[in-house]
């Protein structure tokens, strides 16, 4: 093995029989066996004679000497106080990213709690309803306590919003029903346009969405209850000459809790990966008021 070192080299050129000519302080760099470190840090003038008959006097001096073996061993710390600090650095750092997760999802559980209330509050969804399912059978808010339903309004003749939101309330059932150990929620559709989605229309469309996609719909009376008691607006344009038309409406999923209270709700620009979020959210912090 090797070993760089660095030396001060001072020479000077003689002729023979003469004084100094000139004194080169130098600094080379040396590579050279092992056991060149145990030469003396300082060796007196050497002198050489070179072929024209003058002559060199060499003095050097070890500035530093460097072998892998050392450079390995100034880059490495040492002792047990490094580790010791390093261990003690990853704990305070574990202990404050634990503390601001913790506050941060305590910061997120009031807030949740506080929309909840507010959104009780506001008496949305407040009465029941009686509407006929896509298989002719009667239905009452009733029918779903115990369970978490997602709803949405709207129409089968809808060309565009309508498929694309149910399919969104759908990517969010399907998501949530995968996951083991979450309850299973309901997926409901409810007509706004009663005079066009008999039972017959409503379960033809439901059954383009999922298997367990439940279509509501009745009267005029009956669609115009629920729809206030959700404060969902509503409007059939005017009719074209093959007497078709189209009905304006809000546009929201609305989220009850298995209490059979509106608990939530989501605009159309809401995701269905946020959905899924909040209503995870929403699963873990229920607790029954009925009870």
């Amino acid at each position: 093995m090797k070993r760089v070192g660095l030396c001060q080299v001072e020479t000077s050129l003689l002729s023979r029989g003469e004084s100094t000519r000139s004194i080169r302080p130098m600094l080379l760099l040396i590579w050279a066996p092992k056991a060149w470190h145990r030469l003396s840090p300082l060796k007196p003038p050497a002198l050489l004679w070179t072929p024209g008959g003058e002559a060199v006097h060499v003095r050097y001096r070890l500035l530093s000497r460097q072998g892998p073996g050392e450079r390995g061993r100034q880059t490495q710390p040492q002792g047990p106080g490094f580790r010791t600090r390093l261990l003690i650095t990853g704990l305070f750092g574990a202990g404050l990213g634990g503390a601001w997760l913790a506050a941060r999802a305590e910061k997120e559980r009031r807030r949740q709690q506080q929309r909840t209330e507010a959104l009780r509050q506001a008496a949305v969804g407040q009465g029941d309803f009686s509407l006929l399912d896509h298989r002719g059978q009667a239905r009452c808010k009733a029918d779903f306590r115990g369970q978490w339903v997602l709803m949405y309004f709207g129409f089968t003749h809808c060309p565009d919003i309508c498929p694309d939101e149910l399919e969104k309330l759908v990517q969010v059932v399907q998501e949530l029903e995968a996951e083991p150990g979450l309850p299973p929620v309901q997926p409901v559709f409810i007509t706004v346009d009663p005079e066009r989605d008999t039972v017959a229309a409503m379960a033809r469309y439901v059954q383009d969405f999922h298997p367990r996609l439940l279509g509501l719909t009745g009267s005029a009376e009956q669609v115009a209850q629920v729809s206030r008691s959700y404060r969902v607006y509503y409007s059939a344009g005017p009719k074209d000459e093959d007497q078709d038309y189209v009905v304006d409406h809000s546009i929201a999923i609305y989220l009850l809790s298995p209490d059979g209270l509106f608990t939530d709700y989501y605009s159309r620009a809401r995701s269905a990966q946020q959905i899924a979020d909040s209503v995870r959210r929403h699963m873990a912090a229920f607790r029954s008021v009925l009870h």
